[in-house]
This record gives structure tokens, sequence and C-alpha cells, in this order.
């Protein structure tokens, strides 16, 4: 099973990624070992996660995620499934 994944850095900024181990990923990412814009802005923590039967998956969904505003992200991780087509319609204009 893999997983994606959406940190909370201390700014305030989103990280979006995917792994195989979520608690272990965090850790790193909290140890400074994780991505550059994480070990600058920790600590970090977890606010959304999925699960993906394969990496294919979990990479397809991580590169739509990374491509989405931070409006679409927030409204993803809380849960506000029916603003995600209003935000994108939003950003075409």
């Amino acid at each position: 099973m893999y997983y994606v994944y959406v940190l909370r850095c201390a700014d305030h900024s989103l990280y979006v990624g995917y792994t195989r181990h979520i608690e272990r990923r965090v850790e790193a990412h909290n140890a400074g070992t994780g991505a550059r814009h994480t070990s600058e802005r920790r600590p970090v923590r977890l606010v959304y996660s999925e699960s993906h039967a394969s990496r294919a998956a979990a990479v397809a969904r991580e590169r739509q995620l990374k491509g989405w505003t931070w409006a679409k992200k927030e409204a993803l991780i809380h849960g506000h499934f029916d603003r995600l087509h209003e935000l994108s319609r939003r950003r075409r204009r």
C-alpha cells in the first residue's frame, strides 16, 4: 500500500508527498531529513492522507495535488469536497 500525504509546515505552507510508511516519513520530515521545503519549515504535522494500491497511482495523485492551489488543498484537507470543483473553475477565469 502507498499513501499520498499533505503536511502543514510551521509557516502554514503545505507539502505533498507519497510514501509506503507515513509515520516514518513524517518523522523524517520533522528530523530534517525529509524534503528541503520541510526541513526549513519544521515542525510539520500530517493533515491529510489517502491510500493507493500501487506506486503509479500514488505518484499520479501526488502530481495532481501538487498542481492544486493552496485553497483547493485546504478544501480537501477540511473535507469540503463540494468546493473542489468550484475552486477549479475560479482558477481558469
